[in-house]
């Protein structure tokens, strides 16, 4: 088929041709009447074909071009994905060629897959298009048609409200039409067939459905055609022609019957689709943590985009989880594959790598636990990971890989590198040993961990787009200088902006982690033998301490709490314990022994001689807590260094 001008200008729609006859008026009943005899042919010459011959000619050729414009007209409406593209497909495939106005309304809410409509019917007006002239004819416009309610023209535009599923509400729209049952528009609607609009059938339905003061203009021609679905109608189109055009012949009663029902079928199904995806991509989000911690020593920032709408629905996640002794630990995973089933397995991932972090396992050792739950989800349950754990004390970060990209440190200066790390391999495939290597973390320095997405799509293979990020990381470092790190929340979204069109085939999960430390100065160490000596040694220790930090007016309540924590420590340990401090925007004291047993708050009785001191320290401390480690256990508590 010769490809249709885009300008409405000067071309001749296909219902308008010279050889075309008016369509007779329609019964009743709403079906059309036997047509009348054609007016005499002029008489050939003789040398020319025979007047039915030409009668024939034109017909085949008038059938011909509809099975041409119908075939157009689908394909334009199958390529929309969502539901706007598929009512705009419509629009844009009828007019002018088919009709020059086109009123699309459907179910207002649009019932999804089997669930039942919502009581009462009532549809609502989702879209209208019309021939564009520089001064319309007449009283003609789809404004005009619709004129009596709003007053204003009715452009095209999507009609959805974000506070529900943005899927299937379409509030606020201008026009409702409740359609009553028994009503002339109900019957319309289950008959399932388009009929014309002067049919009797037609006249009584669309006053109900366009408003009783808004009717289609005497002269025009139209076709009221139902939306039917897979298992109901959700709608309804009206098909509206000029009065200078030739009105709609019997066949075009099928033309419009076949794009209703490839518009239908194409909603049902962008609204199941669309359905899924939003609760598929809503339990993703409720998975990823709302908000990073912001422990001492280092600064975080995230960013989580979904893919393209064709597959939108991923399994990346991240995380940052507190771990004794200031470290955090850094975890940024993917699961393989875009569904509902990859969101779900990488809630259950991200659970078991918080509750492998909370028991303070190797980073080698946590992928090896995810990669035996994988595999007892399933032998198909493929998914990268990286885990980092970060001290702030010692400024080292020690990593671990399975097989995701590696990442990237931007170092204080602007010098980015993507640090070599053991590839390993996917979690899930069973059978194999992760390494972990150890690394400076200079203070100043940022660690960036991110998902595919980021780095790799169908215009650039994997490695390419590493190369880009560490070239846009060093280019955005420069333009601050060598001694100012960017600010992180601008850096990530400098990172993202490296997007271009085409490059959202995947979703993208991104945690940048900014280095800052804690000097040695702000922190005192000690190892205390399990004796009877140790928790007065450990309040001496700790008086000297905080007057050497200016904080003697914290000493009262740290000796005593220091006292009693030792003490517990001590009755249960068999090594040496150890006692930290460390000074930030808060003083936390970190007592630890090698007995895994945590202890438990309870309440002592009057005639008890102990039991208190946990009691004491939930009294007293800003916040405490105990951590089981593979070694023993660690029991901590803050206190404000400000009033």
């Amino acid at each position: 088929m010769t490809e249709q001008p885009t300008s409405h200008e000067g071309r001749q729609p296909l219902a308008a041709r010279p050889q075309e006859r008016t369509r007779p008026r329609a019964d009743s009943a709403g079906s059309p009447a036997v047509p009348a005899p054609a007016a005499p042919s002029v008489v050939p010459a003789p040398n020319g074909p025979p007047a039915d011959m030409q009668d024939l000619a034109a017909t085949a050729r008038r059938e011909g071009d509809r099975l041409r414009f119908t075939g157009a007209a689908t394909r334009r409406i199958a390529r929309g994905i969502d539901l706007d593209e598929i009512v705009l497909g419509l629009c844009r495939a009828t007019v002018p060629t088919f009709s020059d106005a086109i009123l699309v309304f459907l179910r207002d809410p649009l019932p999804v897959g089997d669930e039942r409509p919502v009581a009462p019917f009532v549809l609502r007006l989702r879209r209208t298009d019309r021939l564009r002239l520089a001064e319309d004819s007449g009283d003609f416009s789809t404004s005009a048609l619709l004129a009596g309610v709003t007053g204003t023209s009715l452009s095209a535009s999507s009609l959805t409200s974000p506070s529900v599923d943005p899927h299937t509400d379409l509030t606020p729209a201008s026009e409702l039409c409740e359609v009553r049952p028994g009503g002339a528009l109900s019957e319309v609607l289950r008959g399932v067939r388009p009929v014309f609009g002067d049919s009797a059938a037609a006249r009584a339905a669309l006053p109900e459905l366009l408003g009783a003061d808004r009717t289609v203009p005497n002269g025009h021609r139209a076709i009221l055609a139902p939306l039917r679905g897979r298992r109901r109608v959700i709608g309804a189109a009206v098909f509206v022609r000029r009065p200078d055009r030739p009105a709609f012949e019997p066949n075009d009663l099928l033309v419009a019957a076949q794009l209703a029902t490839h518009t239908a079928l194409g909603i049902d199904k962008a609204v199941l689709y669309g359905r899924e995806a939003y609760i598929a991509d809503e339990l993703q989000r409720t998975m990823l943590p709302d908000s990073l911690p912001q422990p001492t020593g280092v600064r975080l920032a995230s960013r989580y985009l979904p893919a393209a709408e064709t597959a939108r629905v991923g399994g990346d996640w991240y995380d940052a989880i507190p771990l004794p002794g200031s470290r955090v630990a850094l975890v940024v995973g993917d699961v393989m594959g875009h569904s509902m089933t990859s969101a779900a397995i990488m809630g259950q991932l991200r659970t078991t790598a918080q509750t492998l972090a909370g028991l303070d396992l190797p980073p080698q050792e946590v992928l090896h636990h995810l990669d035996e739950q994988a595999q007892r989800l399933g032998t198909d349950r493929m998914a990268t990971c990286m885990y980092a754990v970060y001290d702030p004390v010692s400024h080292r970060i020690t990593i671990a890989n399975a097989g995701h990209p590696p990442p990237v440190l931007l170092h204080l200066g602007g010098r980015a590198e993507v640090l070599r790390v053991p590839p390993g391999a996917p979690i899930g495939v069973g059978g194999v040993d992760f390494e972990a290597v150890e690394l400076d973390a200079p203070a100043g320095a940022t660690l960036l961990l991110y998902t595919d997405g980021l780095v790799e799509s169908r215009l650039r293979d994997v490695w390419t787009g590493i190369e880009q990020l560490r070239e846009r990381l060093a280019a955005t470092a420069q333009l601050t200088g060598p001694d100012h790190s960017p600010p992180l929340e601008a850096l990530c979204d400098d990172v993202l902006d490296m997007l271009g069109p085409g490059d959202r085939d995947d979703d993208i999960a991104l945690l940048a982690a900014r280095f800052d430390g804690i000097a040695p100065s702000d922190v005192a160490y000690w190892f205390l033998e399990p004796e009877d000596a140790a928790p007065g040694r450990a309040r001496r220790l700790a008086r000297r301490a905080l007057s050497r930090w200016g904080l003697e007016e914290l000493s009262d309540a740290v000796e005593l709490l220091v006292s009693e924590v030792v003490t517990n420590a001590v009755r249960y340990a068999e090594r040496p314990v150890t006692l930290r401090l460390l000074r930030t925007d808060v003083l936390r004291c970190e007592v630890g022994d090698d007995s895994p047993q945590l202890p438990r708050q309870r309440r002592a009785r009057d005639t008890d001689e102990g039991g208190r001191g946990l009691f004491l320290v939930n009294r007293l401390a800003r916040r405490w807590g105990a951590t089981r480690l593979s070694s023993g256990k660690v029991v901590w508590f803050e206190l404000p260094t400000r009033a």
